[in-house]
């Protein structure tokens, strides 16, 4: 099975239950200043959990690009290695 159909199964599942699905947001996000990069599935949700804004539905899933950081304190400004997961 490929990571795509992998992806795919689990929109499925979720869309099945009455879940909207939508898609990705960008990895650098360009209305946000407070963040450099997206570093999780729920940064474009960021809005809703703040109470900024009122989610267009009750049930929302998707299948976030995002990238991780390695080292001590997951900093970006010492060097550290980035990883793109997809």
């Amino acid at each position: 099975m490929t990571s795509q159909e992998i992806r795919q199964k689990f929109l499925d599942y979720f869309k099945s239950k009455d879940h909207l699905i939508v898609p990705s947001a960008p990895i650098v996000l360009k209305d946000d200043p407070t963040l450099m990069f997206s570093n999780s599935g729920m940064t474009q949700f960021k809005d809703f959990f703040l109470g900024y804004k009122t989610p267009t539905a009750p049930r929302i899933a998707d299948t976030q690009k995002c990238l991780r950081v390695s080292g001590k304190h997951n900093t970006a400004d010492n060097g550290t290695r980035f990883f793109l997961l997809f």
